[in-house]
């Protein structure tokens, strides 16, 4: 088993708690809502909602891909730092075990939030992740972000 890792960085203009309560803490019901194409439901199949919790994601029409199950790893709201590992679902191959993420926001010096993303993939035998594998899942994430943060600044009063 290998494990690849790629790291990113992004910037956004909504500040760090109000973006990690949409982003993480109400993730389940926003984007459902907001990007009904992308995200049919999120449904806790497993758990009370922290650490240790099993959620079932299931996709849109517009999606390649049917569910996903993730299991969060870690969930730290006062510093604003979210883990989860992707454990089942169509969008593994038998090439990559699980992926895991960690999403840590911070303060900018212009009043919204840095993201700092890791993504560890956890490969079967000497499988090789190369990052042009994993660019076409981290269009489709940045979005769904873009999605949140318009939302978020076309609601001002929203997730306060």
């Amino acid at each position: 088993m290998g494990v690849f890792t790629y790291t990113d960085e992004s910037t956004s203009v909504i500040t760090p708690p109000r973006l990690f309560k949409a982003l993480v803490l109400e993730a389940d019901t926003l984007i459902p809502k907001i990007a009904p194409q992308s995200v049919k439901s999120a449904e806790i199949v497993e758990g009370d909602g922290g650490v240790g919790t099993i959620k079932k994601i299931s996709f849109g029409e517009g999606s390649h891909y049917s569910y996903v199950k993730h299991r969060i790893d870690g969930l730290d709201k006062d510093n604003f730092v979210y883990s989860y590992s992707l454990i089942e679902g169509d969008a593994l191959s038998d090439k990559v075990e699980k992926i895991s993420y960690e999403i840590k926001l911070v303060a900018s010096a212009d009043g919204g939030s840095i993201i700092k993303s890791t993504s560890n993939y956890h490969t079967t035998g000497d499988v090789e992740i190369k990052e042009e594998d994993v660019k076409a899942g981290k269009e489709k994430a940045t979005g769904l972000f873009k999605l949140i943060e318009n939302y978020l600044v076309a609601n001002p009063d929203a997730y306060n």
